[in-house]
């Protein structure tokens, strides 16, 4: 019988690009808030990459950066940190 595989820590195999969504009120410095949460965990992130798209109405606005993740840690860091921003309401 073959022996039983191991599950890995992680699904991911880093270094890889790794597209995190934020979500939040569309109000003044929710974007700029997010890109220097961003940068201060993936340094390396290009800013002109951040994709912006409104709500149907424009009352909410999501963001998607597309960073070079090295770790799960590095992830698993700046999601809570996201999380925890009182502007951001959801983060995919």
């Amino acid at each position: 019988m073959p022996e039983p595989i191991a599950p890995r820590a992680s699904l991911l195999e880093f270094p890889c690009d790794f597209p995190i969504k934020i979500m939040g009120a569309r109000t003044d410095g929710f974007a700029q808030t997010v890109l220097e949460t961003v940068l201060r965990h993936a340094p390396d992130f290009d800013p002109a990459t951040m994709q912006f798209r409104a709500s149907g109405k424009g009352n909410y606005l999501s963001l998607t950066c597309t960073f070079r993740a090295h770790s799960q840690q590095q992830v698993d860091a700046l999601y809570r940190d996201l999380t925890a921003h009182p502007m951001v309401k959801i983060v995919l």
